[in-house]
């Protein structure tokens, strides 16, 4: 098995790198102690020429030595690019309510000032709604009855493919005891950021449209 790091994709990921940080190559050059000419023909020839020279290259773009010749394990979605022929297939309702599931991590989109804020939640689904725990006054807390909209969706990197869920209707605080006690009873429903969220808020949605990117 061949472990080099392919040095086109390294070159790539310190240039962006580079671009992102706003440095030219002269910059990037000098923080890392080297000639201009030699730090173009590193990137050319790849770390296995000297790897000394991109560990140097690496501390000056602030990041670590795996990131730089493998790539971020955390990176966000979208960084593989389009499959082959790619295009938008609508979902029926039914559809986005197969793939939502019972529960799963979605985006909880809130009118507030001075702009809608979207933030990630875990949720459940339960007849024919989205639930989700909150604290009172925490960031994803919505005023009650406020109109807002839900978000699920997942890509496929290496396929280039993905579906999207669009969710929209009014959040309503859950007051009742029992109602409470078996929602926090649903698979899913322990909240993924810990702490004290005693409020469950429910979506009953007005309208469910989803797309299914597909591609070949």
């Amino acid at each position: 098995m061949n472990d080099t790091p392919d040095a086109a994709a390294v070159a790539r990921r310190i240039t962006e790198r580079r671009e992102q940080l706003g440095l030219s190559e002269d910059d990037l050059a000098r923080r890392s102690a080297m000639a201009p000419r030699y730090l173009r023909h590193l990137l050319q020839a790849g770390p296995a020429f000297d790897l000394g020279g991109f560990l140097r290259i690496a501390a000056a773009l602030g990041s670590s030595r795996s990131e730089m010749l493998e790539g971020r394990s955390d990176a966000p979605p979208g960084q593989g690019g389009p499959g082959p022929r790619p295009r938008l297939q609508n979902l029926t309702e039914a559809e986005c309510w197969e793939l939502v599931g019972t529960h799963g991590i979605g985006r909880i989109g809130l009118p507030v000032e001075p702009g809608p804020v979207v933030l990630p939640v875990n949720y459940v689904v339960d007849r024919a709604s989205f639930a989700f725990r909150t604290g009172e006054h925490h960031a994803a807390a919505p005023e009650e009855g406020a109109a807002v909209s839900f978000q699920v969706d997942r890509i496929d990197e290496y396929l280039g493919r993905g579906w999207s869920v669009l969710a929209l209707g009014r959040a309503h605080y859950v007051n009742d005891p029992d109602e409470v006690e078996r929602l926090a009873g649903l698979p899913g429903a322990s909240p993924w950021s810990g702490g004290e969220r005693p409020c469950w808020v429910r979506i009953r949605p007005q309208e469910v449209t989803g797309r299914r990117l597909v591609s070949g």
